[in-house]
């Protein structure tokens, strides 16, 4: 074996550090792109669908626990092309019609590339987990190159985030082993969830149509920028018969 020295361990850091940065660029080249799509929702809409996003890159000892558990070269360039979560982003909102909305606008930017979809909401993993997931591959521009880096998406309710916790938590404390009987419990809070989730969905609807029959002409005078609200006298509004 060969003998490492300090000058192959700091070259080393250097690599890892500037492969790592990678993934940093693009969380923070995503994190523009959806407070973009956030605010032009705000404006458009009058209604905001994400709760609050986090972000997230993996640990060197995490990488190296997923690059072992599926049997791969211990290469950066393995490690690359092989994990595709190494940076992470939770988004998550109200309500289920939210997450579609989200994901659509993502997938509906021309350079951004879709790599994989999951729906593990219509079809829910067999342990109750809900989730959409996305893979996708986001363009870093760097100063001699343009480096397309994946990225892991995951937008869910409050409920479902709240459930995945606590379900993460549990199977921590017990070393990923728990009893059928507790397993069963967890699906079935995951189906409570679900229901919720549902019954919340129907509900913001018909307040959506309540709020636009009693604010239509007041909704048609007003405009928001930077989370300020401006009223459009009348007088302004002749400014349509020039456009």
């Amino acid at each position: 074996m060969k003998t490492r020295t300090e000058e192959d361990i700091k070259r080393f850091k250097t690599e890892l550090t500037r492969f790592l940065m990678m993934y940093k660029f693009a969380l923070d080249e995503m994190k523009t792109r959806i407070d973009i799509l956030k605010q032009e929702f705000q404006y458009v809409h009058d209604y905001n669908p994400i709760e609050h996003v986090e972000f997230r890159i993996k640990s060197p000892k995490s990488i190296l626990r997923k690059i072992r558990k599926k049997g791969c070269e211990l290469s950066l360039p393995s490690i690359r092309e092989n994990i595709n979560d190494i940076a992470g982003i939770r988004i998550v909102c109200s309500f289920i019609s939210d997450i579609y909305k989200i994901s659509e606008m993502i997938q509906n930017q021309k350079d951004i590339k879709i790599i994989e979809y999951k729906d593990y909401i219509k079809n829910p993993k067999p342990n109750g987990y809900q989730s959409l997931h996305l893979i996708v591959e986001v363009p870093v521009f760097m100063t001699d190159r343009v480096e397309n880096v994946r990225v892991e998406i995951q937008i869910r309710t409050i409920g479902m985030d709240f459930w995945a916790s606590l379900e993460h938590k549990i199977y921590y404390k017990c070393n990923m082993e728990i009893p059928e009987k507790l397993k069963n419990e967890l699906k079935d809070a995951a189906d409570t969830v679900r229901e919720l989730d549902m019954k919340m969905e129907l509900i913001n609807k018909e307040i959506s149509k309540l709020k636009d029959a009693s604010n239509l002409d007041e909704d048609t005078q007003e405009i928001f920028v930077n989370d300020q609200k401006f009223y459009l006298p009348e007088e302004f509004l002749k400014l349509l018969d020039f456009m």
